[in-house]
């Protein structure tokens, strides 16, 4: 068993869980009227523009659930494709420099996807 993968995957597993819950409690809660989606706007935004943000929000912790899950997978049966680990690892690098850039390193997010891409280039 691959310990660096199954780390690597277990992070992003937790970064993705992390991601949804934090995001439903300090953000969408506030722009809920008894629904499931969002739909209150505030300016200058629109319904739709508040319904997509939602929905591209929870599809980020997706990718993040299936990447941790390939990770995983690869980690247990000792049979990980480089190229698609680099390809994870980049990703995951890729949005951590976003994030750190974007928020000015205030979002701790950055620290969850930079960890996952070096336990995969140590991998």
């Amino acid at each position: 068993m691959n310990y660096l993968l199954l780390s690597a995957g277990l992070l992003a597993l937790a970064v993705g869980v992390i991601h949804s819950i934090l995001g439903e409690v300090l953000v969408f809660n506030k722009l809920r009227n008894n629904s499931l989606v969002p739909i209150i706007s505030p300016p200058p935004l629109q319904e739709r523009n508040v319904r997509i943000l939602w929905a591209t929000w929870h599809l980020a912790s997706f990718f993040g659930f299936a990447m941790g899950a390939i990770l995983i997978h690869f980690a247990i049966t000792a049979q990980a494709p480089a190229f698609i680990i680099q390809c994870i690892a980049f990703s995951m690098l890729c949005g951590s420099i976003l994030v750190f850039y974007a928020t000015r390193a205030k979002h701790p997010g950055w620290i969850g996807l930079l960890l996952v891409a070096m336990l995969c280039w140590l991998a």
